[in-house]
């Protein structure tokens, strides 16, 4: 079986892929994860995963890369939607929280599977509803001391201390947690790799 190498720095990602016993390495890629004017969540967090599996697989070969992006999506208003990557800051971080408190929103994970030899690359994204309790200043400001939102999409990790904050999730649950570890066991069996 070819070497397989995970395009991310993210422990949640890596337990995952670990928990579903897959025998990898990783190789992060440092890429611009600006948003196009006017890209949905959906074009988003495939374009990303693709750049990220693109940029991994540079200087390499005989090996199947995994790249993953996650945005979360929420409603504004009857018309409008916003798109949260990770926040700048504990100040932006805040501002996510306080718009998401209260209120459902999507959590969108695209994933790109690269073979880095034929150049054969197989996409799909997952998507997750996690609706969020309506959360006071002080429970948004003592969370954001606790370092946990500052890399998270959308200010928040359902896997971690954000738990307690959440209502209910519907939909794939590792999805929300980092990647749908489903959807990567379909796509790599596209290259005839079977975790069983």
């Amino acid at each position: 079986m070819k070497q397989i190498i995970l395009a991310s720095s993210s422990p949640r990602r890596k337990d995952l892929l670990q928990m579903i016993g897959l025998d990898f390495e990783t190789r992060p890629a440092d890429i611009d994860e600006t948003l196009l004017e006017n890209e949905s969540a959906e074009k988003a967090v495939l374009r990303l995963a693709v750049k990220k599996a693109d940029t991994a697989a540079e200087n390499v070969s005989g090996c199947i890369v995994i790249g993953s992006d996650t945005l979360v999506e929420a409603q504004l208003d009857c018309r409008n939607k916003t798109i949260f990557g990770k926040p700048r800051d504990k100040d932006d971080a805040y501002s996510m929280l306080k718009i998401l408190s209260g209120q459902k929103n999507t959590v969108y994970t695209g994933i790109a599977v690269l073979d880095a030899d034929s150049g054969k690359i197989e996409t799909g994204f997952s998507t997750t509803e996690v609706y969020m309790k309506t959360l006071d200043e002080k429970t948004i400001r003592n969370y954001i001391e606790t370092g946990e939102p500052l890399d998270k999409a959308g200010a928040y990790a359902i896997q971690g201390k954000g738990a307690v904050l959440i209502e209910k999730v519907s939909g794939d649950f590792f999805n929300g947690v980092g990647i749908s570890v489903s959807l990567l066991y379909d796509l790599l069996k596209r290259f005839q790799i079977d975790i069983f």
